[in-house]
């Protein structure tokens, strides 16, 4: 049975004709083309297939595409700027190396732009808990948790203590 809703995708406004069986992913790659968001594992386990809907980092192959009905969605294509100027996140994971294959980029993006969106000064151990859901086999998330806390106002706010070693061998605070 198909159905007619209206959303936001990516900042313009959608409607279009459904059926009530597509999961969002399917939306999003099979009818609406972007192929930035990923089907990994298909059953919510991997997270690359990661989109904000309403503030919310939810799995696309869990949600049904017609709970977008009236909602706001957003995909790892509305991050960059229109010019194509990256967002500070993409921006942030190239230069700290937090992608490799890239596979899982735009699921662990989109879930630091939730997290940094409800918690601009999120520390490390709210960055690994907001990307626990999402699953990386070629970094060892170290570069993918400080391409993250590069753009947290809370790397800024920590203090940096300094360790030295004296002439005489003692460590100084």
């Amino acid at each position: 049975m198909s159905r007619e809703i209206a959303f936001v995708f990516n900042g313009n406004k959608m409607n279009m004709a459904i059926e009530d069986h597509w999961t969002l992913l399917h939306l999003i790659r099979e009818e609406l083309g972007y192929t930035g968001t990923k089907e990994g594992c298909g059953s919510g386990e991997c997270g690359a297939c990661t989109v904000i809907v309403d503030g919310n980092a939810v799995n696309s192959c869990l949600y049904l595409a017609a709970e977008i009905d009236g909602k706001e969605l957003m995909t790892i294509e509305g991050l960059a700027s229109p010019d194509g100027t990256l967002h500070p996140i993409q921006k942030a994971f190239v230069e700290n190396g937090g992608i490799q294959c890239g596979f899982c980029s735009p699921g662990m993006i989109i879930s630091a732009k939730a997290l940094l969106d409800e918690n601009p000064n999120a520390n490390e151990e709210e960055i690994k808990e907001a990307i626990a859901g999402n699953l990386c086999r070629c970094t060892g998330y170290v570069q993918i948790v400080d391409s993250i806390k590069s753009v947290s106002g809370h790397e800024a706010q920590e203090p940096h203590v300094v360790a030295f070693r004296s002439e005489e061998g003692d460590r100084g605070d």
